[in-house]
């Protein structure tokens, strides 16, 4: 038994489709079934039911998958472990953030570079939801995200800082003048929402009963777009504090509500392996003027 076999196994049954697979492994799909078959031979199982249009686990299968990702990610952390043993800081990170880390991670991505310019960064923007499936199948190194609203099993939360929930508005709006901003004042006016799914999305259903008050125009699920809405038109959105970090010609007001605080986290698999560069990552991060400010606003 080959890792390699395993690792095609993996991705076979990954997506269900021996061309897919084959694509993603950048391989011929040819040499994806005979190592498939090879692996099927000494096990003297079948692996995989197939068909002229897909593939199916059979029971066997099923079983097979948690101890390949399982042998797969070990093996990994074999690499990791000497890399990080030589102090050779080479190889790759994967970072998963959510849409409102975006403007807090450029000073540091920067950083990072020029201090370890053998470390291939590979940052994945997706809701807090994808970005956890994606760091509980180890495809992930840690995730930047707002503590979520209730514990995710097997998950570490470690708080960067400290954040607030916003009525984000453009600088001549009327609200850009308060300190702070009510349900019933943002009932007002016309609403431009993150879509459902994104966290303060998320936080904001956390705390609204029911929108029978609210007069939403328009959902996004892309932040930039939505804080161009904000500056041209006299829309309100509501934001994590953070997110309008170095954005021009809007203001957050933050929500004058209970439990209002958003905690920025470092999210990381319990019980596992986390790399040299993983952590190195988290420390400048830490120690950036953009997380800096937001610690010093709550202290």
């Amino acid at each position: 038994m080959e890792l390699r076999q395993l690792r095609y196994f993996a991705k076979a049954a990954e997506m269900l489709n021996f061309s897919d697979a084959a694509k993603a492994l950048n391989i011929a799909q040819s040499s994806l079934s005979q190592q498939i078959k090879q692996l099927e031979d000494e096990l003297d199982v079948q692996l995989f039911l197939r068909n002229s249009h897909s593939i199916r686990l059979t029971e066997a299968g099923e079983v097979m998958l948690p101890l390949a990702l399982r042998t797969i990610h070990d093996a990994e952390n074999c690499t990791d472990r000497i890399h990080d043993l030589q102090k050779l800081l080479s190889g790759t990170l994967n970072i998963g953030v959510t849409y409102s880390f975006s403007p807090i991670l450029t000073e540091t991505v920067i950083s990072f570079m020029s201090m370890y310019p053998h470390i291939k960064l590979n940052i994945i923007y997706k809701p807090m939801g994808e970005l956890m499936e994606l760091l509980a199948k180890r495809d992930l190194d840690f995730v930047l995200a707002f503590k979520p609203t209730q514990p995710i099993a097997d998950v570490e939360s470690h708080i960067l800082f400290q954040n607030s929930l916003s009525a984000v508005v453009s600088t001549t709006h009327p609200l850009a003048s308060k300190e702070k901003v009510t349900l019933s004042e943002l009932a007002k006016y016309e609403l431009a929402l993150p879509s459902k799914g994104l966290q303060a999305r998320n936080a904001f259903d956390s705390i609204v009963t029911t929108y029978n008050n609210f007069h939403i125009r328009i959902e996004l699920n892309e932040v930039n777009i939505l804080l161009k809405l904000i500056r041209q038109t006299r829309f309100v959105t509501v934001l994590a504090e953070d997110s309008i970090y170095n954005e021009s010609n809007v203001k957050a007001i933050p929500l004058d509500v209970p439990d209002n605080e958003m905690a920025g986290c470092v999210h990381i698999l319990k019980d596992t392996y986390h790399k040299h560069s993983m952590k190195e990552f988290v420390r400048l991060l830490s120690e950036s003027l953009a997380v800096k400010k937001r610690q010093n606003s709550w202290i």
